[in-house]
């Protein structure tokens, strides 16, 4: 099988595996993920660390910090998503799957992928319907006085990019003869992960 590593390439920069335009728009939209990700986790950190200690030195934190944790926790989870479905890091149960040939795990993965896709873009629906129903409350953040529906605006964003990027990897499937997890991941093992 096929080394998954093949996504990156020699400099370690995400290689998309899709032609032309998509391509260059998958790499660009794998880098400001990869940004986010990155930021979100970093300022998180500053801020539980920061309050930390001014709890302990000033005997008082910082009044905002849950709620800046929260935006940071949800901006994380929903950028990580579909990031996650770009690399073909998703948990994935695949005793039945690891068995089978080539041609069988190649439909099977256009199945997933698609039920997949499905799935991403009925939450992306809903989740602009809850978003909707928070913007009719006019709810606000006591701290920061945001409108709270504001913060789950990356809710939708990762839904779509995810269900997206599932939908792009069945079309990868379709168009390969070898396996995708994603559409620059190939389906196999490292030679580290061979050894049982």
């Amino acid at each position: 099988m096929s080394d998954p590593s093949n996504e990156m390439d020699d400099t370690g920069a995400f290689e998309s595996g899709l032609p032309g335009f998509l391509g260059v728009i998958d790499v660009a939209i794998s880098k400001v993920e990869a940004v986010i990700l990155a930021l979100g986790v970093i300022l998180m950190a500053v801020n539980t660390c920061t309050n930390v200690i001014l709890r302990f030195v000033l005997g008082e934190g910082l009044f905002f910090s849950g709620e800046i944790n929260r935006i940071l926790i949800i901006m994380i989870t929903f950028a990580g998503i579909g990031y996650a479905a770009r690399h073909g890091r998703h948990i994935r149960m695949s005793a039945i799957y690891d068995v089978l040939p080539t041609t069988p795990r190649r439909v099977l993965m256009i199945l997933i992928a698609l039920f997949t896709s499905a799935i991403m873009f009925f939450l992306c629906y809903y989740s602009v319907d809850y978003i909707m129903n928070l913007y009719d409350r006019g709810r606000i953040l006591p701290a920061l006085g945001f409108e709270i529906w504001m913060i789950y605006v990356w809710v939708p964003v990762g839904f779509a990019v995810t269900g997206t990027q599932y939908l792009l990897t069945a079309i990868k499937n379709v168009t390969s003869t070898d396996v995708y997890l994603s559409t620059g991941v190939v389906d196999g093992y490292a030679d580290n992960e061979k050894e049982v």
